[in-house]
């Protein structure tokens, strides 16, 4: 099995047991957000095999993250010892504004 799950109170946490690859990233996204979709959590943690996860963990990370957004769901990547929480769509908590271009033109070359 490549996910396990666990609710707790208002919390699903699930843990990717290894690295995805282009076989099953797809397959584990879906299973995230069956149980999104069934549970309705008021937060999600995932639990990731690394501290660096591999492109296509990153993808299936990011699908499941797209869709938690979606429905206002705070989702939290942590790295293998469950506590260290990771931060691969950099620091939520103090998202900035793109900079206005003037007239579409790039300011950098």
């Amino acid at each position: 099995m490549i996910i396990n799950h666990h609710v707790t109170e208002d919390t699903l946490h699930v843990k990717v047991s290894q690295e995805l690859d282009v076989t099953n990233r797809a397959a584990a996204a879906l299973q995230i957000e069956a149980l999104v979709h069934t549970h309705r959590p008021r937060r999600v943690t995932v639990v990731l095999p690394t501290r660096d996860p591999s492109p296509m963990t990153f993808s299936a990370l990011a699908r499941v993250h797209r869709m938690c957004q979606s429905f206002g769901i705070p989702l939290t990547a942590t790295g293998p010892d469950g506590k260290t929480q990771l931060s691969p769509f950099g620091d939520s908590t103090r998202a900035t504004r793109p900079e206005r271009l003037e007239h579409g033109a790039r300011h950098d070359h």
